[in-house]
């Protein structure tokens, strides 16, 4: 595994190294059909075994339960985890909000602590902002966790250019986290040129567009009933039946790569990053990234098949194909009500 260093543009040497790529927790607790415990912790133990140690999780996946399954997986090894967790989404029952607020920032990073049972998180993200609420103020709150020791770097999560510059200029922003993937595009206009100039690491997550980079999923009948991908404008109608068209190239490409085509998908990702300051901790030099995906799985078999694509190198034309044959998908990301917490 090669190693990059968090935010390094501003962090420099005291930044954390974490893994090319992390591992998201999310579906470990919900929103992906049924999972199991000690499956789960069984991946995250052999994810820090093949040295992936960048992992994401936030307070709101099951409702506080991933951030407590994580902790019981890293107890006994929190110093081979650079950890990473969100606040900002208030779920009450059925229903979620929007809480950026400094005050809201205080009490949800004691809560975090208590169930992941940990002293600090390494990196502490806003997880979605309301513009009601000044970018300025919820980082100053941010900043004032670093110095009480609860938060060592700061991130947000799906803002835009300007809201990212506005905060930077109160903290330094070590990592964005926005959907990227070769499904997910909306970035490249604005937001990885910001994150260039800043030093910001941008983190991809969704890198295999839920799944459906895959090439497994055609109709959303195979999914479990309480997969929310059932009810995404992707999955759905004329939309799916144009994006399975996209996935052709994908499939084609990734034959002649001599790789899957999520493995296809993440090394289009790591061929994204233009950085040359990575370094494996064990000393040899590697191709230099400043995006780095954290696709999640809650199985050791999808795990270790998304970890070998770190070793993948496409050619320039395996990627200008793939850049210039996948349009903008069909569909938006998220229902309605999430697009409108989307990019504030």
């Amino acid at each position: 595994m090669k190693y990059r260093t968090l935010g390094s543009s501003i962090l420099g040497s005291t930044g954390p190294a974490i893994s090319t790529l992390g591992l998201g927790c999310m579906g470990m607790s919900e929103f992906y059909g049924p999972a199991d415990e000690s499956d789960s912790i069984k991946t995250i133990h052999r994810a820090l075994d093949l040295g992936v140690n960048f992992l994401d999780t936030a307070d709101m996946y099951g409702m506080g339960h991933n951030e407590r399954l994580v902790g019981r997986a890293i107890a006994d090894r929190r110093d081979r985890v650079v950890l990473a967790t969100k606040f900002g989404i208030v779920r009450e029952g059925s229903s979620r909000r929007i809480d950026s607020s400094p005050e809201y920032a205080r009490q949800a990073i004691d809560a975090s602590l208590r169930r992941l049972g940990v002293d600090h998180i390494d990196l502490y993200y806003l997880h979605r902002r309301n513009p009601d609420v000044p970018i300025e103020d919820t980082v100053g709150a941010m900043a004032e966790l670093v110095r009480a020791g609860k938060v060592k770097y700061i991130g947000l999560s799906e803002v835009n250019a300007e809201t990212l510059r506005r905060a930077h200029g109160v903290h330094p922003i070590a990592a964005l986290q926005s959907e990227y993937s070769l499904w997910t595009r909306d970035v490249e206009a604005d937001i990885v040129p910001t994150v260039r100039e800043l030093g910001t690491t941008l983190v991809a997550y969704s890198p295999v567009g839920r799944g459906f980079l895959t090439g497994k999923i055609e109709t959303p009948d195979t999914l479990a009933d309480n997969d929310f991908r059932r009810f995404n404008p992707r999955f759905q109608g004329e939309n799916l039946e144009q994006n399975l068209q996209l996935l052709e190239t994908v499939k084609r490409v990734a034959a002649e790569a001599g790789c899957t085509p999520v493995q296809l998908a993440l090394a289009w990702l790591l061929a994204k990053g233009n950085n040359s300051t990575g370094v494996d901790p064990k000393g040899s030099d590697s191709k230099g990234l400043d995006i780095v995906p954290i696709p999640g799985t809650k199985r050791v078999a999808y795990l270790e098949e998304n970890v070998a694509a770190a070793d993948i190198t496409l050619t320039d034309e395996q990627v200008r194909v793939l850049d210039e044959s996948l349009p903008a998908a069909a569909g938006d990301r998220y229902d309605e009500s999430g697009m409108r917490t989307l990019a504030a």
